[in-house]
This record gives C-alpha cells, sequence and structure tokens, in this order.
C-alpha cells in the first residue's frame, strides 16, 4: 500500500505519521515513511533549517525531483510506503505545486490523503514551532489550497483511486483511522451526523453525543466533523465583542492563547463556507451516514438544519441513511423520508448493523 499525505504547514504531519507507523508496527503492518522535506534538507546540508523555500525555484525543483526519485525507488521494495509532501506552497515566489505530475505517476500511490487541522490548533503551532508570518485569514485559504490542490493532483494521476479528507484531531488523533483507510478495506466507512452549535450550552445533550461519538468509533470507520470544530472560535468572538474586549481566549493545543478579534470576524464567512463544503466531501467520501438526534430534557428533538441538510444531501447521493431519534418529538417527513432505517436509541441501531455485519470485529 502507497499512501501520499499532503496537508499545509502547521498540522505537524511528522509526528502524526509516525504515531500512524508505530500503531501499524503494533499491528505487524511494517510502514516506510519517507518525509520529504526532511529528505531535501538532508540533500543539501547547506540550506538552515526554514529556510528551504528562499532558494531558488529553479534549485527547490531539482532538489525535490531529486528526492522523488529516490523515493520511487525505494517504493519497489517497501512493504507499504507513506509519502509525507504537500500538494501546493505559498511562499515569496507565490503559490506554486510542491509535487511533479510526471514522479507521481512513476510513484504509482494506492492513496490519497489530504490531512487538515482547526485554524486555532495551525495557529498555535505555527507560532510556538515554526517562524512562518502569517494572519487567521492566510489559514484557511491555504487549507483551502491545500485541499483543492491535493484533489487536481489525484484527478490529474487516477481519479479511480480514493482521495479522503481526514482531520488530525484534537484530544484524540485521528491516527487508528488513518490506519484502517489504508489496511481496513472491509468496515464501512461513516460520517457522522449530529447537532454542534446549536447545542452548545446543553451539557446533557452533549454527554448524549460524545457517547454516540464514541461508540459508533468503536464499529465503523468514522470521519468526524467534530474533530474540526470551529463554530465555537465565532460564538466566542460574539461574546468578546459583547463584552467589549479586542481579543479571544481560547484553548488551542493545551494552551490559552489570544487571537485577534478583528482577524476572527475576518474569517466567519470562510469558516461558515468551508464547514458546509467539507462536511459534504465527507459525507461523499463514506458510505453511509448515521445521524444521532439527542433528546433535550423537555423531550423535544435537539436536530438542527445543519443535520437535515446533511441527511438529503446523502439521501441524494443515494448513501445509505441511518437515524438514531430519541426523542418523543415525532421526527418530521424531512426525516423521514431521506432515512433507510430509523432506531429509537444507539443500542438498537448498534445490534442492527451488527446482524447486517457492517460492525468491525
Amino acid at each position: 500500500m502507497k499512501v501520499v499525505v499532503t496537508g499545509m504547514v502547521g498540522i505537524d504531519k511528522k509526528k502524526y505519521l509516525e504515531k500512524v507507523c508505530r500503531f501499524a508496527g503494533k499491528r505487524g503492518k511494517e510502514i516506510l515513511l519517507c518525509n520529504v522535506g526532511d529528505l531535501m534538507y538532508a540533500e543539501a546540508p547547506d540550506i538552515p533549517p526554514g529556510r528551504i523555500l528562499d532558494i531558488s525555484m529553479k534549485r527547490l525543483s531539482s532538489l525535490r525531483r531529486s528526492v522523488f526519485k529516490d523515493i520511487i525507488s525505494r517504493a519497489k521494495s517497501a512493504p507499504n510506503l507513506i509519502v509525507n509532501t504537500h500538494a501546493t506552497f505559498r511562499w515569496r515566489h507565490g503559490l506554486f505545486p510542491a509535487v511533479d505530475f510526471d514522479q507521481m505517476r512513476r510513484l504509482d500511490a494506492d492513496m490519497y490523503i489530504c490531512l487538515i487541522d482547526s485554524v486555532t490548533a495551525l495557529h498555535e503551532r505555527l507560532n510556538t514551532e515554526h517562524s512562518v508570518e502569517h494572519c487567521l485569514k492566510d489559514l484557511v485559504v491555504w487549507r483551502e489550497e491545500e485541499i483543492i490542490g491535493t484533489e487536481m493532483l489525484y484527478k490529474g494521476i487516477d481519479e479511480k483511486i480514493p482521495f479522503y479528507c481526514l482531520a488530525r484531531g484534537g484530544e484524540v488523533e485521528t491516527t487508528e483511522t488513518f490506519y484502517r483507510l489504508m489496511f481496513d478495506g472491509k468496515s464501512k466507512k461513516v460520517y457522522l451526523s449530529f447537532p454542534m452549535t446549536a447545542v452548545d450550552h446543553m451539557e446533557d445533550v452533549k454527554n448524549q453525543i460524545e457517547e454516540f461519538r464514541r461508540l459508533m468509533k468503536e464499529s465503523f470507520l468514522c470521519f468526524d466533523p467534530g474533530d474540526l470544530e470551529e463554530s465555537y472560535l465565532l460564538q466566542e468572538a460574539r461574546r468578546a465583542d459583547n463584552a467589549g474586549l479586542d481579543y479571544v481566549e481560547i484553548t488551542a493545543s493545551g494552551r490559552k492563547i489570544r487571537l485577534d478579534l478583528n482577524e476572527v470576524r475576518q474569517i466567519e464567512r470562510d469558516i461558515n463556507s468551508q464547514t458546509y463544503t467539507r462536511d459534504f466531501m465527507l459525507i461523499d467520501q463514506a458510505d453511509m451516514i448515521i445521524s444521532f438526534i439527542p433528546s433535550m430534557a423537555d423531550g423535544r428533538a435537539a436536530i438542527s438544519s445543519g443535520v437535515e441538510r446533511e441527511l438529503q444531501h446523502a439521501h441524494e447521493a443515494a448513501k445509505e441513511v441511518y437515524v438514531i431519534w430519541t426523542a418523543e418529538q415525532s421526527p418530521s417527513v424531512f426525516v423521514t423520508q431521506t432515512a433507510t432505517k430509523m432506531f429509537s436509541d444507539i443500542g438498537g441501531a448498534i445490534d442492527f448493523f451488527d446482524r447486517k455485519g457492517y460492525a468491525k470485529t
């Protein structure tokens, strides 16, 4: 299995992919990890750390091609291979590709995965571990460019092979999901649908949702929109504005940081539009959708317009649509008409999936 992994600066793909390799090794799967950036620096020891994008485009291209030539040669004998690279770079030279199509065709990868992460986590890493000047607007633009660049790359090479967009995850990283994308060809790939912003202040409902997410991930290979949640940032910006503050204080990567309020305001439209597009992309790359509609204290359903839109999108994409409706309130026709099957609790859904042979063993 040969996998090309892309992702913008600040995701720290190397550490994440090293964890994937260790996870695989414990399960008897050997993976050769080739970090293109490290290999380029090793081949050009005269270039100071962090300065490789400052060299001439001609030398940068020559250096990259030399490294990829070696990777292609090593791929012939590697039991499994992960190539850690970028699809695009935006630097003083402007926006430019980070790979060459002819070499990618010779590599003949089996899968492309674009890793993504939240704006706040990216911002924190770039401030503490890198010397990359940026604003929050830069981060949402770079992230979108990398996703589109990777999608164009895989379509230009062979659009019949799988391409996945995968969030790195917060406190619980998605390394097992990555491993299963590589080696588990049997489990159903599931998009998890549940209300998020609308229930932010309802602790009991949030606890129900967390239990749903945990149980589903025990049974399926899941694409979870909660692994990259940014709407809270916009809510915090409104609270800060109402309090007369010019900053937003949040926790990212275990640290409290302050973001400029105006910068957060500038990316509100980007966050909303990217969330909309990204969630539909995750549905499209899944086999089915499982939607959890929790019950509020008064028996009403905690359902959002976003969940209903996800159900409709999955239905129109001919996906299997399963809804776990726990509320006393009856579901609307916009839910029942899109659902393949409905359940009154999580246990009933899991029993059904076990009988169908969908859940992993």
